[in-house]
């Protein structure tokens, strides 16, 4: 008898994937399956999901929240597996920054079409949230709204606000809402940084977490329901999760197994994360954050910037890291086509790095060294770190251990709220 192609890749798609049984909501994981060659791999939410015959989805109309990431591990995209798999009644996607199949820029998405590769309806959730995203979910007709997006780890990063204001519309919409695991690329050891203070809450930080949250996307969803969610929409969403295994929390990116797909555009390497959390608040100032280079936030620089910016780094003496003279031309965003001088991070100890802590005292000696350096004129910075006081303690001459002392009580404080939804080792 012959097969029709939806058929097929829902069976290739079954048989492909890990076969350990489901870990959902709060229960313990179990031990990942042995990797080709005998190493340790690690099998993502997805593949738990397919190998268990999509049990969490059968019944439901199931509308799915992706992008790029959203592959298995020969790089299928989940959409067209999912969308030829007879068991699963796949009826619509939904869109975050940089669209479902990543075609915009930061700031942007691909608005509302009908995906050519599958036919089905995709909604644009970029910036929309309350009211207005759960009529998206209602308008769709799903009972099911999945989230599965390859996270970075830092609290501006704004898929997991896409994720927590899903988990609000989901809510008001009535709606059930699964969230399947991928690890966290730049570990899970600790959370660092500064926390949020909501005064300053934006689609770079809805809710006090701190800057790098050292948590996976099914550890922050159940944090947020648990404490954010009641407030935002009156009770917690109808929320179930399945967990990785095979990761470790003192995991980096590269020991997974998982191939690497860049989350967006200027994330094109698992380098490019692990220093994220802290370079990006270049965003808030008027050097270059590496946009429009190959090594966005790892090249940092600007016009008058010369070899005293990366001597006065060193001076600092990081832990983890060196910092090179560098000169480079963006091709775009900040200095376009103008070269301009600067530093390049190499991280030569990713164990002992901290990227906030670096990204505080690139700010603090850039301000030293470069008579033109300025914030943001729309104060963006606060937005990124959480508060005025990072720009407030830089403008007044403080040092580098002075501003990361300033943050430690309330860091303590979302330790210890943190460490109640871990669920990984």
């Amino acid at each position: 008898m012959a097969l029709s192609r939806r058929v097929l890749l829902g069976r290739l798609a079954a048989t492909g994937a890990a076969g350990a049984a489901l870990a959902t909501g709060a229960g313990p994981a179990r031990a990942a399956a042995p990797a080709h060659g005998g190493g340790r791999r690690v099998h993502t939410g997805f593949d738990r999901l397919s190998a268990d015959g999509y049990r969490l989805l059968d019944g439901h109309k199931v509308g799915i929240v992706t992008n790029p990431t959203g592959v298995t591990q020969d790089l299928r995209h989940i959409v067209d597996v999912m969308h030829a798999d007879a068991r699963v009644r796949l009826t619509a996607v939904f869109g975050p920054e940089h669209g479902f199949r990543g075609t915009a820029q930061a700031g942007g998405s691909e608005g509302r079409y009908d995906d050519p590769a599958t036919g089905l309806p995709v909604y644009d959730t970029y910036n929309k949230s309350g009211k207005e995203l759960a009529g998206i979910f209602t308008a769709s007709g799903v009972d099911t709204v999945v989230f599965d997006i390859q996270d970075v780890g830092a609290r501006f990063y704004t898929y997991i606000w896409t994720l927590y204001d899903c988990m609000v519309a989901a809510v008001l919409a009535g709606k059930r809402f699964l969230v399947l695991d991928r690890p966290n690329p730049v570990t899970g050891r600790a959370a660092t940084g500064p926390v949020l203070d909501k005064a300053y809450a934006s689609f770079v930080g809805r809710e006090p977490i701190a800057q790098a949250h050292g948590m996976t996307v099914t550890e922050l969803a159940v944090l947020f329901n648990g404490e954010f969610v009641p407030q935002a929409a009156g009770r917690p969403v109808e929320l179930e999760t399945v967990r990785m295994t095979g990761w470790r929390r003192g995991d980096f990116f590269g020991s997974t197994g998982l191939p690497w797909v860049p989350p967006s555009p200027n994330m094109p390497t698992p380098d490019t994360a692990l220093v994220y959390s802290g370079t990006c608040l270049f965003e808030g100032t008027n050097l270059s954050e590496g946009r429009g280079t190959t090594r966005p936030f790892e090249l940092l620089g600007a016009d008058g910037i010369d070899r005293h910016w990366a001597a006065a780094a060193t001076e600092l003496d990081l832990p983890g890291v060196h910092f090179r003279e560098a000169y480079f031309t963006p091709t775009f965003s900040k200095f376009q086509g103008k070269t301009i001088g600067g530093v390049q991070l190499h991280v030569h100890d990713p164990g002992t790095f901290d990227p906030v802590r670096t990204g505080i005292g690139l700010l603090v000696t850039a301000k030293r060294v470069w008579s033109g350096f300025a914030w943001r004129p729309d104060n963006g910075i606060d937005r990124l770190t959480g508060s005025a006081t990072v720009r407030k303690m830089i403008d007044a001459g403080a040092g580098p251990d002075e501003i990361t002392a300033a943050w430690q009580e309330n860091l303590t404080r979302f330790r210890a709220v943190r460490r109640r939804y871990l669920r990984y080792r």
